[in-house]
C-alpha cells in the first residue's frame, strides 16, 4: 500500500464535507406511466461503500486499460466509492501510484467501477440516475449497460448502452451512444446533448435517463428527450438490444477518447449519485 494512504484519508473526509454541503434532496416521484422495480437510494451510513447485495465493484486496470488504454487503477476502497452524510454515494478519483497498468508500470491514479451483473439484469424499461459530475482534461465519468452475455457474445455483439458520458474537458457537454456489430468504438451511433440550464454538469446535479423498448431507445437529461435510436438508425447492422444488460457506474482517468489528465487537472475528482433507478412500463 503507497505510503500516502493515511494523508488520504483525512483527505477524504475533507473532501466529502465539501461535496455533501450543497447536495440537495432526492426526488422521490416515479415518471408519469412507470413503476419502479429497482433503485438504490444509498441511503446506507456516511462513510460505507456501495452496498455489496447490489453492485460488484471492479479491481484493476482490466485488459489493454479495460480495452481504451486507461489510466486508473480500480479498487473496492472506500477512499474511491463511499457514501457521503447527504445520502449520496461518492465515486473518487485521486493521483497516487497503485497496482499496475496496461504500459506495464504502476498506474498513477486510483477510482471506483461498479456493476449490477449477476445482481440486477434487465431487459426494457427506464434506467434513470441523478448525479453530479466531475471536471478536468482526461476525468471520464460514465452510466452504461451491457449486455448479459458478454462472455459467450463478447463486445460488442453482447450490446453496449452509453446512458451518459461526458469527457471531462467538455464540462457542458454529455454523450448517448449505442454500440453493437459494425457500429462500435469511434463508430458508434449517438448525440450529445449541452446542459439544460448552461451551467456546467459539475455545478448541479441532473438527471440522465434513457427509455428502452424492443423498438427503439430514446435519452433523456432533465426530462429533454434529446435522441432517440431504432433499428433503421444502424446502417444495415444488427438490433442487439433484445436480452438482459446489467448497469455500469464508473469515474475513469484517461484513455483513447479524453487523452491524458494534464497540470490543468485537480485531483481528488468527484462522480455524486444522489439515486439510480430502474422503472418498468404500467
Amino acid at each position: 500500500m503507497p505510503p500516502r494512504a493515511p494523508r488520504l484519508r483525512s483527505l477524504l473526509a475533507a473532501t466529502l464535507a465539501m461535496v455533501c454541503v450543497s447536495a440537495p434532496l432526492s426526488a422521490a416521484a416515479a415518471p408519469t406511466g412507470w413503476v419502479q422495480v429497482w433503485a438504490d437510494e444509498f441511503n446506507q451510513p456516511q462513510g460505507t461503500g456501495p452496498d455489496r447485495n447490489k453492485w460488484n465493484m471492479e479491481i484493476g486496470n482490466g485488459s489493454d486499460g479495460w480495452g481504451n488504454k486507461e489510466l486508473q487503477y480500480y479498487t473496492d476502497r472506500t477512499n474511491n466509492a463511499v457514501v457521503d452524510q447527504a445520502g449520496n454515494l461518492v465515486l473518487i478519483a485521486w493521483r497516487e501510484q497503485w497496482g499496475n497498468c496496461w504500459h506495464g508500470g504502476a498506474c498513477q491514479y486510483t477510482s471506483a467501477r461498479m456493476t449490477t451483473r449477476g445482481k440486477f439484469e434487465r431487459a426494457y424499461g427506464r434506467f434513470e440516475a441523478r448525479m453530479k459530475l466531475p471536471v478536468g482534461q482526461g476525468i471520464w465519468p460514465a452510466f452504461w449497460m451491457l449486455g448479459n452475455d458478454i462472455d459467450t457474445a463478447h463486445w460488442p455483439n453482447c450490446g453496449e448502452i452509453d446512458i451518459m458520458e461526458n469527457v471531462g474537458r467538455e464540462p457542458y457537454t454529455v454523450h448517448g451512444t449505442i454500440h453493437g456489430p459494425g457500429y462500435s468504438g469511434a463508430q458508434g451511433i449517438g448525440a450529445s446533448k449541452n446542459s439544460p440550464d448552461g451551467r456546467r454538469y459539475t455545478d448541479g446535479f441532473h438527471n440522465f435517463a434513457v427509455e428502452w423498448s424492443p423498438t427503439d431507445i430514446k435519452w433523456f437529461v432533465d426530462g429533454q428527450l434529446y435522441q432517440q435510436r431504432t433499428a433503421a438508425d444502424l446502417r444495415g447492422n444488427r438490433w442487439v438490444f433484445d436480452h438482459r444488460f446489467f448497469m455500469i457506474l464508473n469515474l475513469a482517468v484517461g484513455g483513447n477518447w479524453p487523452g491524458s489528465p494534464d497540470g490543468s487537472t485537480v485531483f481528488p475528482q468527484h462522480l455524486v449519485v444522489d439515486w439510480v433507478r430502474v422503472f418498468e412500463w404500467r
